[in-house]
């Protein structure tokens, strides 16, 4: 078994191109335990530096997906589109774009995460509701969907195990930002749940996984290839992380601007996103219309409240306390706020997503560790962003925590965070290219 290991090793070092069989050979004996942490390591850093070809690549996915169980969702009526974000600070687009598609008809399953490092988990804020529950039994998932129109929760260990396996390696081996082995792993997992079809958000900036845009470009591009090979239309954009989404950062902060979002008092950024998100998302569901069509039919369903009445019911049928929703204030808050002020006027010329991101770990926010507890009250909620001119003293964000000790630290963050110049500046556009089966092109809108 180790000749056997050391071969395939060998044969990808060297640039060679390895069969299904040896690919096979390697997760599987990896998840069963055959194969040492040590050769699977070896082969995972073999495979960053050479790369997969794309029949390898379709290979790695299907062996993963073959792995563990699957969702099936034949069962449920309707249009079922996925949708997923490859991370960022402030995102919590899921929480209104979701609802938005189940009020015009089309139901949205997701599998998410929690958070770690700089990025937000979708998980740790929903458990920012009182009485949520994010692990749900298969048919207790099935059953919320199809009574409310959407879902959101974590991931069992049965659902692609051998990702979960190698993921852990790829964190201590520095293999994580190799383009195959993320694509392998978010396409394997999207194709485990049985949607219809998959929206793809991959984000490019200080704050993104994928810092260059060539990099988002050619990740999308290859996500896009392995759903559609796979016979589900997959679409997907790139969209900017180089400053946070939306004003708020942190779990039931982000809630609340969710909730807000929801009674149509989203910011616009976070508002770009979502529309241009939920467009594609019809697409996939076999709803062709001009954007401009769909962003009025999604503006029509929050200014007529059905778009808040499915997230109601959708957090009463996963065990939240639905009056969050009409009542942001029992959502948790922290003992602390204080606000951070401008020490000279200009116009904010850039946010680092980056450097908030981390001070919100600071505040409680976030985590280091996937062991460690988050406070679910602490974090950000900006009043300027890239674009606004401020004056001296006036206040750029509010600071929420639990923990005084570490405050100066967060300011002194968030001020080298914040740059300010004295010419004007261009708000930056959100949304930056579309992918499809035909390739990556400019967004069109």
């Amino acid at each position: 078994m180790a000749a056997g290991m050391y071969e395939i090793i060998s044969r990808k070092r060297d640039g060679q191109e390895l069969s299904r069989e040896e690919i096979a050979f390697v997760i599987d004996g990896y998840v069963r335990g055959t194969v040492p942490d040590y050769q699977a390591a070896a082969w995972l850093m073999a495979v960053y530096i050479r790369g997969l070809s794309d029949r390898e690549l379709a290979d790695l996915t299907a062996i993963m997906l073959a792995s563990g169980d699957r969702i099936p969702l034949d069962g449920v009526p309707g249009a079922k589109i996925d949708k997923h974000s490859t991370g960022g600070v402030g995102d919590k687009v899921s929480f209104v774009v979701a609802p938005l598609l189940a009020a015009c008809g089309v139901r949205v399953p997701m599998l998410s995460g929690r958070g770690l490092g700089h990025t937000g988990g979708t998980l740790d804020k929903l458990e920012s509701i009182p009485g949520m529950d994010v692990f749900l039994t298969v048919e207790h998932f099935r059953r919320v969907l199809a009574d409310t129109g959407m879902v959101i929760c974590g991931q069992t260990d049965n659902v692609v195990p051998a990702d979960k396996k190698l993921y852990a390696l790829r964190d201590a081996t520095a293999t994580v930002s190799s383009i195959p082995l993320i694509a392998s792993s978010i396409m394997s997992k999207k194709l485990a749940l049985g949607a219809d079809g998959i929206v793809l958000d991959v984000k490019t900036g200080s704050g993104a996984f994928m810092r260059e845009e060539a990099d988002a470009i050619r990740l999308c591009r290859t996500m896009v290839a392995i759903g559609t090979q796979t016979g589900r239309p997959t679409l997907g954009l790139i969209s900017s992380m180089d400053q946070p989404l939306g004003r708020a950062v942190g779990n039931s902060l982000e809630m609340i601007e969710s909730i807000e979002a929801l009674q149509g008092r989203g910011p616009a950024d976070l508002m770009e996103v979502t529309f241009a998100l939920g467009w594609l998302m019809l697409r996939a569901a076999g709803q062709e219309m001009p954007y401009i069509q769909a962003q009025a039919r999604f503006q029509e369903a929050i200014a007529s409240g059905r778009a808040l009445d499915v997230f109601r019911r959708f957090v009463a049928a996963q065990g939240g306390d639905a009056r969050v929703c009409d009542d942001t204030a029992l959502l948790p808050a922290a003992a602390l706020r204080e606000e951070l002020t401008a020490p000279q006027a200009g116009w904010i010329a850039a946010i680092d997503s980056f450097a908030v991101g981390m001070a919100a770990i600071d505040t409680g926010a976030g985590r280091r560790r996937k062991e460690d507890a988050v406070a679910h009250g602490a974090g950000f909620v900006f009043h300027a962003n890239v674009g606004d001119w401020v004056k001296k003293g006036q206040a750029l964000l509010t600071i929420h925590s639990d923990r005084p000790e570490l405050l100066p630290s967060v300011r002194e963050r968030l001020l080298a965070a914040i740059r300010l110049r004295p010419q004007p500046v261009t708000r930056p556009r959100m949304v930056l290219h579309l992918a499809d089966a035909d390739g990556v092109r400019p967004w069109p809108h």
